[in-house]
C-alpha cells in the first residue's frame, strides 16, 4: 500500500489545537546552543558540546583547552577517554558503540559509546516505524509497550520498531535488525518498509545533550500480523486506531518524547493534521523534518 490515505481519509481529519502537540516539539528542541556548554572538536571539525562537568575532566586527561573549544587532536583516543569517564562514573557505560561524524552522512572519524554519546553532546541517528494496518473499520497503528525496567522512560508507549544506528551498521539493517530483535518482524516485511522523513532535534535530558536525527519509515502490515519481542525490551504491543493514537499523543504525555513526533509527523502526511493550514505549517517548520 503506498503513503497515501484511502480516499476519503484526509477528509475525516479530527480537529486540534496547535498548543498540545507543539508541547512536545517544544520539549525536544528545549537546547539552546551554546549555553553554558564548549564546543567538542575532533582535529579542525566540530562533532559535539560539552558541558564544565565533562570538559574539566577531559583537560586533566590532556585535551586541550582552547578559548572556543576542547580539541582532541587524535579520534582515535575518543573510546577510550569515554570508557574512562565512564568508569570515573560521569556517565553509564552501555556498552554499544555508534559512529561519530561531523555533519550527517559524513565520513566517519571514530566511535563512542552509546551511553557517553549526550554527555558529549554528539549526534546520534536512529529508524522509528510505523507499523500500520489497513482494516475495513479504519487506520490502526501497532504500538508497543516499554518494559519498566528500561532506563529511559520506563512504561511508555513506543513505536513497533525504533533504535539508534549503531557502528558500522547503516539506516536499512539497523531496521531489519531492530525489527527482528523488538517485534519479530520478518525481514521480507522490513524490507517494504518506505522511508518517509528525517526529524531531527536538540534537547536537553537528565543525561545531558540529545542531538537526535530519526530516520522514520511507514510499513503496512497484513492485518494478521502480530509482533512478539525477542529481546524484553516491550512488555506489551497494542494495536490501536489511528484516531485513538491521534488523542493520545494530544491529550497525553503516554508515548516516549520523541515517538510523539514521528506522529505528528504522521498525522501531517495522513492529513489528520491539514498540512497547509496555519497549525500545520508551524508544526512541519518545528519539526525540521525533511521529507523523503
Amino acid at each position: 500500500m503506498t503513503l497515501n490515505p484511502r480516499d476519503g481519509y484526509a477528509d475525516r481529519a479530527i480537529d486540534a489545537a496547535p498548543g498540545p502537540f507543539g508541547r512536545h516539539l517544544d520539549r525536544c528542541n528545549s537546547a539552546r546552543l551554546p549555553g553554558d556548554r564548549k564546543r567538542f572538536r575532533l582535529g579542525s571539525l566540530d562533532v559535539g558540546w560539552v558541558g564544565a562537568t565533562i570538559a574539566a575532566a577531559l583537560a586533566e586527561k590532556g585535551v586541550a583547552d582552547e578559548p572556543e573549544a576542547l580539541v582532541l587532536d587524535d579520534p582515535e583516543r575518543l573510546p577510550g577517554l569515554a570508557r574512562e569517564l565512564a568508569t570515573a562514573g560521569l556517565f553509564r557505560h552501555r556498552g554499544e558503540a555508534f559512529d561519530v561524524r561531523a555533519v550527517p552522512d559524513g565520513p566517519v572519524l571514530t566511535s563512542i559509546d552509546r551511553g557517553a554519546i549526550p554527555a558529549f553532546g554528539i549526534l546520534a541517528e536512529g529508524v522509528h516505524l510505523n507499523g500500520l494496518v489497513d482494516r475495513a473499520d479504519g487506520i490502526h497503528l501497532w504500538v508497543g509497550r516499554r518494559a519498566d525496567d528500561k532506563l529511559l522512560d520506563p512504561g511508555k508507549l513506543d513505536h513497533l520498531v525504533a533504535g539508534g544506528i549503531a557502528a558500522g551498521h547503516g539506516v536499512r539493517d539497523t531496521l531489519e535488525k531492530e525489527g527482528h530483535e523488538e517485534s519479530n518482524l520478518p525481514p521480507e516485511l522490513a524490507r517494504q518498509a518506505e522511508a518517509v522523513s528525517i526529524i531531527s532535534y536538540a534537547m536537553e535530558r537528565p543525561e545531558g545533550l540529545r542531538r537526535d536525527r530519526l530516520h522514520c519509515f511507514d510499513l503496512w502490515l497484513p492485518e494478521d500480523f502480530r509482533p512478539h519481542a525477542n529481546d524484553g525490551e516491550v512488555a506489551e504491543f497494542i494495536l490501536l486506531p489511528l484516531p485513538e493514537i491521534f488523542r493520545l499523543v494530544r491529550d497525553t504525555d503516554r508515548f516516549k518524547f520523541n515517538v510523539n513526533l514521528v506522529l505528528i509527523d504522521l498525522f501531517l502526511r495522513l492529513g489528520l493534521i491539514a498540512p497547509t493550514g496555519s497549525e500545520g505549517v508551524v508544526l512541519s517548520r518545528m519539526l525540521e523534518r525533511q521529507l523523503v
